[in-house]
C-alpha cells in the first residue's frame, strides 16, 4: 500500500506462512516503480526486524521504519498530533474484504482467486482515483 491505501502489489499464500517470508516477492511485485530520485519509506511491525528482512527492504531502495509492540502507543501518548502509519494497511484489508465474494474463498484454483482480488484492488484504485479527482478537479 502507498500513504494513501492505494494497492502496489499483491502476493497470494496460504495463512499458515510468516509475512516476512514474502516481503521480497512483494517488494518485487510492485506495480508501480517509484522514480529513481524520490525516498521510499517502508513502515512495519515487529514481525519484520531482523537481517535478512532488513537487508531485503535496504535492496529495495526503502527505508525502514519497523515499530516494536507497544511503541506506536507510546508515541501516540506522548507526541501531540501523532497518527500512525500501519493502519492503512489493516484499512485496505478491510475494503478487501467487502468485497463478499473474497471474504470466504470457494475458489478452488489460486489464479481465478488471485483475479479476484486483482480486480478487487483495481476497484478501490479507481474508487481513490475518483474521490481524488473530484477534491482536485
Amino acid at each position: 500500500m502507498d500513504e494513501h491505501g492505494i494497492p502496489l502489489s499483491l502476493v497470494v499464500t496460504g495463512a499458515n506462512r510468516y509475512d516476512v517470508s514474502q516481503l521480497e516477492a512483494v517488494l518485487d511485485g510492485r506495480v508501480v516503480i517509484p522514480p529513481k530520485n524520490t525516498e521510499q519509506n517502508l513502515c512495519a511491525d515487529k514481525g519484520y526486524t531482523g537481517n535478512p528482512a532488513m537487508k531485503i527492504i535496504e535492496a529495495h531502495d526503502y527505508i525502514p521504519h519497523v515499530k516494536k509492540r507497544g511503541e506506536e502507543i507510546e508515541s501516540k501518548k506522548n507526541i501531540p498530533g501523532y497518527h500512525p502509519k500501519r493502519w492503512i494497511v489493516e484499512l485496505a484489508h478491510s475494503w478487501l474484504n467487502r468485497f463478499r465474494k473474497l471474504l470466504v474463498r470457494f475458489e478452488k484454483q489460486s489464479d481465478s482467486y488471485e483475479a479476484l482480488i486483482h480486480l478487487a484492488c483495481a476497484i478501490i484504485c479507481w474508487r481513490k482515483i475518483k474521490k481524488v479527482s473530484i477534491i482536485y478537479g
